[in-house]
């Protein structure tokens, strides 16, 4: 919220300005006209350097589960859903 009332923005668009320091092209869901104009707005916000560390200073790294869990660099045994295809 502060960095969103720093700039002027909403919320949404510091969060889209950070995922686009992260990603070239981020999805966007929208069911109305102004979801699409504010994450177009959102590419004219530039986050610095300070404020993307802000963002992401309370993040804890957890461990994976689920898909994420096995995808590994060397994979050592056929992930589960490749299993379950090559069973049909």
């Amino acid at each position: 919220m502060e960095l969103a009332d720093r700039y002027g923005v909403e919320m949404t668009q510091v969060a889209l300005a950070w995922l686009l320091t992260k990603v070239e092209s981020p999805i966007v869901g929208a069911t109305k006209l102004h979801h699409i104009e504010g994450a177009a707005r959102s590419l004219d916000l530039q986050l610095t350097a300070d404020d993307i560390r802000y963002l992401e200073e309370p993040y804890v790294p957890h461990n994976l589960s689920g898909v994420m869990a096995v995808n590994k660099p060397v994979m050592t045994e056929d992930p589960v859903w490749v299993t379950a295809t090559s069973n049909k």
